[in-house]
């Protein structure tokens, strides 16, 4: 058994190993008291989504419409994230608190009493939260063999992203409740605390589970989804409507204050501008830069503003010729006109980007820039390369508008600017769910990316995007660079931020050199809101949270 750090050390300890984030410590300080459950307000929330979700098993996907609809809707995670000021804080959740070994290899959750899973058409849970429902969720990720993985394969990409398969080498239920559980690395991992707080690792029903697995259904969990979080699941139509319940057993009463909400998955985007307008929406996504316009003049609209932590990205696909050569990646880069598309694409509402990770991420390395603009210098370093005519490559566009207010634009604008050094993009495009699925196959040449942090650790943008582990996963440019993976592993085995800076900056200067992917924005968050909605605030993790939310 591991040694334990006492409460006063634990504090000190926690200071430096989570990211500067003295509210993290507040896993030592004992239970939460809630107050008396008071009756669901009868109000109905509609929230325009603009996609449908992947599917309702979080572990699953990693697009932003499975995270909305699921993992911040449906479930809850051991622990929570907060972005505060450029730094996160982590807070205590199912997980009531934690501690950490002297060697930071150790991790002890004390889960969280008189948690209930939801109670649905299909599932009538027989008990509470337990350490159960915990080890369910992590080893289904960590063996294929296990009974339930083997009736319904899957793949887990972000449990390969994070790197957690590498370094997670035992989880154990402690206590004669089972009530605790400890999680054992085979090292220490600065980051560890902060990607189990990420919505791919929300808690589901080990009892749930067996249920379906004795019926043959397995595959269910994905369509018909149990979880501990504010909502109920009621149904799906699909590409049309959710329908959630609030949840009335909630451990945490006061953030349920709608009983009824609403994803009305509606594409277009003047579309959801006049369903929001006309109140058939309350809340509304992703608007466009014009839409913006026509509601600061409504008198009923609400318009949020806030950071978000996202990167729009231009992914090469190394494994392709002629992309696995880095002058034809610098010459691609060199010749987009980032701002005219800033303007004709986004109306200025983003910011240009020259690193894998946008200038609101601590670490960001401010002394790097972009090469100028030039088309004669491009033509020569494909000339250099063996391609002095040019050469054809298909350029996989996101499908539909979002944080990118107009995708096909931006790629037009894009094709036209590799045109003028003589190579020839073809436009290609794909449902999202597909979209995905082909390029973690590694179908495309290029293709752009939409990332948004998911815990406000600069690991999150280069591991995931750039590491060796995801290479099968979402590093879409499928690139492993040797001397890069060495310095992004030596950051997360230390807790120290300023040595961790120093390798972030290390590595994003590596990365610009090889160039596997062009930065090109990270889009400015606007949010328009109906005024009678109160409580809403912009995540800068990109998620649409409802915990809280109200109508008066």
């Amino acid at each position: 058994m591991s040694a334990f750090v006492p409460v006063r050390q634990r504090v000190a300890h926690c200071l430096t190993f989570i990211m500067q984030s003295a509210a993290a410590c507040a896993f030592g300080l004992g239970a939460i008291n809630h107050p008396a459950r008071a009756a669901i307000p009868n109000k109905t929330l509609v929230f325009c989504a603009q996609g449908a979700p992947e599917g309702f098993d979080p572990g699953l996907y990693t697009g932003t419409y499975t995270q909305n609809a699921a993992s911040m809707t449906i479930y809850n995670r051991l622990i929570e994230i907060d972005f505060e000021r450029g730094a996160t804080k982590l807070t205590p959740s199912l997980a009531e608190r934690w501690e950490i070994s002297e060697d930071g290899r150790a991790y002890t959750f004390y889960l969280r009493r008189g948690v209930k899973f939801h109670t649905t058409p299909w599932f009538k849970p027989a008990r509470e939260l337990n350490a159960d429902d915990v080890l369910f969720t992590f080893n289904r990720m960590r063996d294929p063999s296990m009974p339930f993985r083997r009736a319904y394969p899957t793949e887990f990409p972000y449990w390969h992203d994070t790197g957690l398969n590498r370094i997670v080498q035992k989880i154990e239920a402690l206590g004669a409740d089972r009530m605790a559980v400890r999680f054992t690395l085979k090292e220490p991992n600065a980051t560890f605390l902060s990607n189990v707080a990420i919505g791919a690792f929300s808690i589901l029903s080990a009892e749930y589970a067996t249920q379906l697995l004795k019926e043959g259904k397995a595959s269910e969990i994905n369509q018909k989804p149990v979880g501990t979080g504010p909502f109920i699941f009621r149904s799906y139509t699909k590409d049309a409507t959710i329908r959630f319940a609030g949840n009335p057993d909630y451990w945490k009463p006061e953030e349920v204050r709608l009983s009824k909400l609403v994803f009305a998955i509606t594409l277009d985007p003047a579309v959801r501008l006049q369903k929001l307008r006309q109140n058939e929406c309350q809340v509304s996504a992703n608007p466009r830069p014009v839409d913006l316009v026509v509601l600061k003049s409504d008198p009923n609209i609400e318009i949020l503003s806030g950071p978000s932590l996202n990167l729009i990205q231009l992914a090469y696909n190394v494994s392709h010729k002629p992309l696995d050569d880095p002058r034809v990646r610098r010459a691609l880069g060199m010749a987009i006109d980032k701002k005219a598309i800033l303007q004709a694409v986004f109306e200025g509402r983003a910011q240009s980007v020259a690193a894998p990770m946008p200038p609101s991420q601590w670490s960001y390395d401010k002394s790097l820039r972009d090469a100028p603009r030039d088309l004669k210098k491009a033509k020569d370093l494909l000339a250099q390369s063996g391609y002095p005519d040019g050469f054809t490559i298909k350029f996989w566009h996101h499908p539909k508008p979002g944080k990118n207010p107009n995708p096909r634009l931006m790629a037009e604008m894009i094709q036209a600017d590799w045109a003028k050094i003589g190579v020839k993009a073809e436009l290609m495009t794909y449902e999202f769910g597909e979209y995905l699925k082909r390029a973690h196959s590694g179908e495309h040449d290029v293709m752009t990316v939409i990332w948004l942090s998911d815990n406000g650790d600069p690991d999150n943008w280069l591991t995931p995007n750039l590491g060796c582990s995801a290479v099968r996963g979402s590093n879409f440019s499928k690139w492993c660079d040797p001397s890069f993976e060495k310095v992004i592993q030596q950051a997360v085995r230390t807790t120290d931020i300023q040595q961790r800076t120093r390798l972030y900056r290390e590595a994003q200067r590596i990365f610009k050199r090889a160039q596997p992917f062009t930065p090109l924005f990270s889009v400015i968050e606007h949010q328009p809101i109906r005024k009678n909605v109160k409580n809403f605030k912009i995540d800068p993790f990109g998620h649409m949270v409802f915990n809280g939310v109200g109508l008066e």
